[in-house]
């Protein structure tokens, strides 16, 4: 029986191959593997995340500040490299907050979203100088309470649920009934509360979805999130110190996906903001990235460990999974299952194969598929899968104990 070929998403440009070896950071996969003495691992190209960050910065407008969503990743030497290379971090625990000290951040670069916060959280938060993004009229209520008796201003800005959303996103975080934020009916009064308490007001935060390859999109949501901003202001009697304009920029994870125009993005936004009302003419902007800002630096290396037949199909087993790569499994946010780009790691740039080739990982569970029917190269025991775009959401977004499995290794590759 003949297995028909199932497409494959990109591999991100920037990965070339020695002598069919596949080099991150201009070394070879199967040297990687050496240093940290096993698979699977996650390998993260800094000079990749550094080249990402500067093109952004060259396509965006001045005045606007760069945050990383540590969520994406949270490595710790990855946050050591972001800490001199984004103006602030976006953090949505306590957890990440002791990683981003940890990282010699200092708390005034640092706010906190995330719709349930915890006392312990706030009081922490609040302590070092982060500004928290409030989501609730209770939430703010804490905050303000745990600041009186800490005898510190909270810095304290207010996160709007938009009566809007980011069209083609892939996660809506806008518009409609949602768990995040205070509705924009309602976040003037609560400005001008937390600033009649006495708080050190820092503005609007408005995040209107995630993971959107639509540059038009993009653009009329940021033109909807400053006029946004401004009525809210003006409802405020205030000129708000930042507006976090949230991100959403995507990257290409599928067939037929396509990068982002942030060229056509930069313009538009410099074209908004030149023309924004005066309300905000002191007040600077951020854009809240993670994903397209390390997903495409990061490859996952696993071992085959066997390769087998069944009904005519041609299966790959290896060491690693869904346990520390879900997204690629199609577990994370995806309705229909579709192949992530996977490549031979030892063979690249290898002949194809002229039999299809299933990728599965080491659970006992059905769901552990990382490449569905794609055309490779010849596998062998021993040889080295690469599964492309897994510097966001990968170690820290998967279920790492499910089976009890060790968890994967990490490495920031420098040139």
């Amino acid at each position: 029986m003949t297995m028909k070929v199932k497409p494959m998403g990109p591999i991100p440009p920037g990965f070339h191959s020695e002598q069919g070896m596949l080099l991150i950071g201009g070394r070879g996969a199967a040297a990687l593997v050496d240093e940290t003495g096993e698979t699977p691992l996650f390998a993260y190209d800094a000079g990749m995340i550094r080249a990402r960050i500067a093109a952004l910065r060259e396509a965006m407008p001045r005045g606007v500040d760069l945050h990383y969503a540590m969520k994406a990743n949270p490595f710790p030497p990855l946050l050591a490299l972001m800490a001199g290379l984004v103006d602030g971090f976006d953090i949505a625990s306590s957890g990440e907050l002791s990683l981003a000290l940890g990282a010699h951040v200092a708390g005034g670069r640092i706010s906190f979203a995330g719709p349930g916060k915890q006392d312990r959280e706030l009081e922490a938060a609040i302590a070092a100088g982060v500004a928290i993004n409030l989501e609730s009229e209770g939430e703010a209520a804490r905050a303000l309470a745990i600041g009186q008796r800490l005898g510190v201003r909270p810095r304290l800005a207010v996160r709007v649920n938009p009566d809007f959303e980011l069209k083609g996103s892939g996660m809506r975080m806008g518009g409609g009934a949602r768990p995040f934020g205070v509705d924009a009916g309602r976040a003037a009064a609560l400005a001008r509360h937390v600033i009649a308490q006495g708080a050190l007001w820092r503005g609007w935060h408005i995040f209107a979805g995630s993971q959107s390859l639509d540059a038009e999109a993009i653009i009329a949501a940021q033109s909807q999130t400053v006029a946004l901003a401004a009525r809210l202001s003006e409802e405020v009697g205030a000129s708000p110190p930042l507006v976090n304009l949230g991100g959403g920029f995507g990257v290409p994870y599928f067939p037929g996906d396509m990068p982002l125009d942030i060229g056509l993005i930069g313009t538009a936004l410099g074209e908004t903001l030149e023309s924004r009302p005066a309300i905000l003419a002191e007040s600077r902007f951020a854009l809240e990235l993670g994903r397209y800002l390390v997903a495409e630096a990061g490859v996952y290396l696993t071992r085959v460990v066997d390769v087998k037949i069944s009904h005519g199909e041609r299966f790959a087993v290896v060491d690693g999974g869904l346990h520390h790569q879900l997204a690629a499994s199609g577990n994370f946010g995806t309705v229909v299952r579709r192949n992530y780009p996977l490549a031979i790691a030892n063979r690249f740039d290898g002949p194809i194969c002229a039999e299809p080739l299933t990728v599965v990982g080491c659970l006992c569970t059905p769901l552990d598929r990382l490449g569905d029917s794609l055309a490779l190269p010849p596998v062998e025991p021993g040889d080295l899968v690469a599964v492309f775009l897994a510097g966001a959401y990968g170690a820290s977004a998967s279920p790492s104990a499910f089976l009890g499995h060790a968890p994967a290794m990490e490495l920031l590759v420098e040139d």
